[in-house]
């Protein structure tokens, strides 16, 4: 095993780590700007109680993601140096604006939003809520600017071996930024409302915090619903844009092998790369085209339109790619299912459905993983797509034994973590009376 599959390994394993965490404290950080909002609104307490009860998980949720994420940002200088150099001027400028603009931010105010609603008005907890939520948002939109210019880079001049920033503006708003920040925010929304419909299920069928489960569950389906359409807007124009700037990742993402005028929208297949060939291929015949293209005529280009040296390796971004639409579908149909009982008034006394909920719980999670898994498998070969070949951007001077060594130490590390964030969400969740009073 090289070292490149090896850096490659371990930042896979850094990243995937920090994105269960990631989304789900930007979702629980709008939901608490919500319920902050009605006891303004209402002065009733029980929103404050469902506020603090939310932003305890919140909290437990930013350290571990805060801990991961810094791990992710030394390996950028470490088993990535080469990239480091090339890049510098411009993904240095964009994490430093992430950590001074929004990091420092959240991390602030979230310990006024955990501590201080015995001081603040229901205005100003609103007002801090709203800052946590925006540090949140805004880090999203730093560190996604970052990952749409490595797909799509813009605003730069390549001088002395390096890319240096050219444009701000341009480099900002290249052209992959808007469509994945949406695609990415709404998905991380959608996550936190699946979370919080997941643990009031449990709630209610152990009938425990009963008034705190039954209006959580209730904001959560609602707002899971509309989130799961929103995902599957922003994800159709997410793929306009892939096909328009990454045709070759479009084609694996679909198998197409060679170029089609009404290409058909798969719905099952299996990729057998080693023949260029799609098994069982099961399609909406035009389907993709008309997506695309908004014309059932439309030209999709194959992956042969491309040298087999830029393919990306095609298994490892085909599965996730469907996994994804499937687990989008998936989020829809439930959601409405419950908004349906919700106003039947059925919701609560489902135990059915409730166990559908609690069931679902880690699929937002999962689905996160396979859609940033597609896109980023997706640009290789690519360091940056197009400018830097991945092979360039590791470290020469990381021997392997050192890579070998801290895979191995940052896996139990982060398995250490991921058990002791599961107990204290358990410990979390589990005490308390039954009615009420659900504060941390």
């Amino acid at each position: 095993m090289d070292n490149v599959l090896l850096a490659r390994l371990q930042f896979a394993l850094t990243i995937g780590f920090h994105f269960l965490f990631a989304p789900l404290s930007i979702g629980l950080a709008v939901l608490i700007v919500w319920l902050a909002f009605i006891h303004w609104r209402t002065r009733d307490a029980k929103y404050q109680h469902m506020a603090r009860f939310w932003g305890a998980l919140l909290g437990l949720t930013f350290v571990v993601g805060a801990a991961t994420g810094l791990t992710m940002e030394f390996q950028f200088g470490t088993n990535w140096a080469s990239y480091a150099r090339f890049v510098g001027d411009i993904f240095g400028s964009l994490l430093a604006a992430e950590a001074i603009t929004a990091f420092f931010l959240e991390a602030t105010l979230l310990y006024a939003l955990l501590y201080g609603y015995k001081r603040l008005s229901p205005l100003m907890y609103l007002l801090v809520a709203m800052g946590v939520a925006g540090g949140a948002v805004l880090s999203a939109f730093w560190i996604l600017i970052a990952n749409s210019w490595m797909q799509t880079p813009a605003g730069y001049v390549l001088r002395h071996g390096r890319a240096e920033l050219d444009n701000l503006l341009l480099a900002v708003l290249n052209p992959s930024m808007i469509p994945r920040f949406l695609h990415t925010v709404t998905g991380a929304v959608l996550t936190g409302c699946l979370f919080m419909l997941g643990v009031s299920a449990l709630l209610l069928l152990q009938k425990r915090r009963v008034e705190l489960a039954r209006y959580s569950a209730g904001l959560a389906v609602i707002l899971g619903l509309l989130t799961a359409l929103g995902q599957l807007g922003f994800g159709h124009v997410s793929a306009i844009v892939v096909e328009r700037t990454q045709p070759v990742k479009m084609a694996a993402f679909e198998g197409i092998y060679d170029d089609q005028s009404h290409a058909p929208f798969l719905l099952f297949g299996v990729p057998d790369p080693a023949h260029d060939r799609t098994l069982y291929y099961v399609g909406i015949p035009s389907g993709l085209s008309l997506l695309l293209g908004l014309n059932p005529g439309y030209e999709v280009k194959g992956l042969h339109g491309f040298p087999r040296a830029d393919w990306p390796p095609i298994p490892w971004m085909f599965y996730p790619f469907h996994l994804m639409v499937y687990l989008g579908l998936y989020f829809i149909a439930m959601t409405a299912l419950g908004v349906f009982l919700l106003w039947r008034r059925k919701l609560f006394e489902s135990r059915w459905y409730l166990w559908l909920a609690a069931l679902t719980t880690p699929l937002p999670f999962a689905a996160n993983e396979l859609g940033w898994m597609a896109a980023e498998v997706g640009r290789q070969p690519w360091l940056v797509y197009g400018i830097m070949r991945t092979s360039a951007g590791v470290s020469s001077v990381v021997p392997d034994a050192s890579l070998r060594t801290s895979l191995a130490v940052l896996g139990l590390i982060y398995l250490a973590l991921f058990v002791l964030w599961l107990a204290l969400v358990r410990r979390q969740v589990s005490p308390g009376p039954s009615g009420e009073e659900a504060g941390a």
